[in-house]
């Protein structure tokens, strides 16, 4: 299959590290560049999760509209558009320039919808220019995902496996943070027009206020010893390469990288096929309970992200080690679209609530699981200075799943 090729990478990036290790590797005093790497990963996901959570807020203003499918739409093909360009030019720009761009673009978008609530919209239903704002707004964070993500990635891939599981993490956890927000605004605010207002605000203001968290962690932690030991040990690697990285010999180092990472690539996009398939869009409008109401889609987009996060944070104590297994592990979640199915069209018994709230933790539970092992080995599958290259097209492979996944959403309502 080709993922044997992972050894190779391991073996120059231990060389590497070996003949650059002369003095001891610095210490990650209090965790500290762990938590800046998890704070990263939580505040790059965020702006996606605090839009497609408002959903009750903006299914009460644009009853007509499709909103959760919509954005999942737009964000994913948004995000990929500019990532394959990102691949394509990542060696005629700096990864800072371009994460600093993307962390204060994701501040403008998250803006756009607490300043248009208090200006214009002000919680009058029907006003779908206001939509099609929010929608550009969404665009506009899958602009700055796209110069973020790849970026971070690409960095934690550079390093130690904890980071990148760090990364990873923190992805999961910001879906949960906006998920126990809803859960308490939910139960604290009336759900008239000013208690769904007050809701989406506190979730754009808490995600505007962790971005700006993030744009100064990200600003610091360059200057910390381990981030600096590991940056100067791919200046090394990069130096000691024969050639400048320009024009035939990057479009050979780039088409050498991506064969080396495909499977892991393919498994990541059979993930998030099936999991954008199914969620959050099924999540939120193709299933109902008598019994929850409307509290329902709440408690079943929490429950996927708490699993999401367990999932995600268990490759901290196992990680699988046998590549193969992972990728046969990731089509065998193909199995969750005739067990949802039967969900809404198989015996009665299925139809009920614990059923679809079984299988949604285990969806949550398997992509973050897999997610993480995936890409934990990818960019150790390259030499140290491609590492970064290789982070970018495995978030590259990811929106290809995302986006691929939101167009298949469409299909449960047809």
């Amino acid at each position: 299959m080709g993922v044997e090729k992972a050894a190779a990478g391991d073996d120059e990036s231990s060389l590497l590290l070996s003949a650059g290790s002369a003095a001891k590797i610095p210490a990650d005093t209090f965790h500290f560049a762990y938590i800046v790497f998890f704070t990263l990963g939580l505040g790059f996901l965020l702006p996606w999760n605090a839009f497609i959570t408002a959903v009750d807020y903006f299914t009460f203003l644009y009853p007509d509209a499709s909103v959760d499918r919509v954005f999942a739409v737009v964000y994913m093909l948004v995000c990929l558009t500019f990532l394959i360009l990102i691949v394509l030019y990542s060696h005629k720009s700096a990864a800072y320039v371009r994460i600093n761009v993307g962390l204060a673009l994701f501040v403008v978008a998250l803006l756009v919808v607490p300043v248009m609530d208090s200006v214009y919209i002000k919680g009058r239903i029907g006003l779908y220019d206001g939509f099609y704002a929010t929608v550009a707004a969404v665009g506009l964070s899958g602009f700055s995902d796209a110069l973020v993500q790849g970026g971070i990635i690409g960095s934690a891939g550079e390093m130690p496996e904890r980071y990148m599981q760090a990364v990873v993490a923190g992805t999961a956890a910001s879906g949960v943070l906006i998920s126990f927000l809803r859960i308490i605004t939910k139960a604290v605010y009336s759900q008239d027009t000013s208690g769904l207002r007050k809701s989406a605000n506190l979730y754009f203001s808490v995600g505007i206020v962790i971005m700006a968290i993030c744009v100064i962690f990200y600003n610091v932690a360059h200057r910390l010893p381990v981030i600096k030991y590991y940056k100067d040990l791919k200046l090394q690697a990069v130096n000691g390469e024969e050639g400048p990285l320009t024009g035939a010999h990057w479009r050979s180092s780039l088409v050498n990288t991506v064969g080396k990472v495909k499977w892991f690539g393919y498994g990541i996009i059979l993930i998030y096929v099936v999991t954008l398939a199914i969620f959050p869009g099924y999540i939120a409008e193709d299933v109902h309970s008598e019994l929850l109401k409307d509290w329902y889609p709440v408690l079943l987009i929490t429950g996927y992200n708490v699993f999401d996060l367990v999932g995600k944070s268990l490759t901290a104590f196992y990680l699988m080690e046998n590549a193969k297994m992972a990728i046969w592990g990731c089509a065998m979640r193909l199995f969750f679209f005739p067990l949802f199915y039967w969900c809404l069209h198989g015996p009665k018994f299925f139809r009920t609530e614990i059923p679809v709230t079984v299988l949604t933790c285990l969806l949550g539970l398997t992509n973050g699981y897999f997610t993480s092992i995936l890409m934990i080995m990818a960019p150790k599958a390259v030499p140290l200075q491609h590492a970064e290259t290789a982070g970018i097209v495995i978030v590259l492979f990811l929106v290809i799943g995302l986006a691929a996944g939101s167009v298949l959403s469409w299909l449960w309502v047809i």
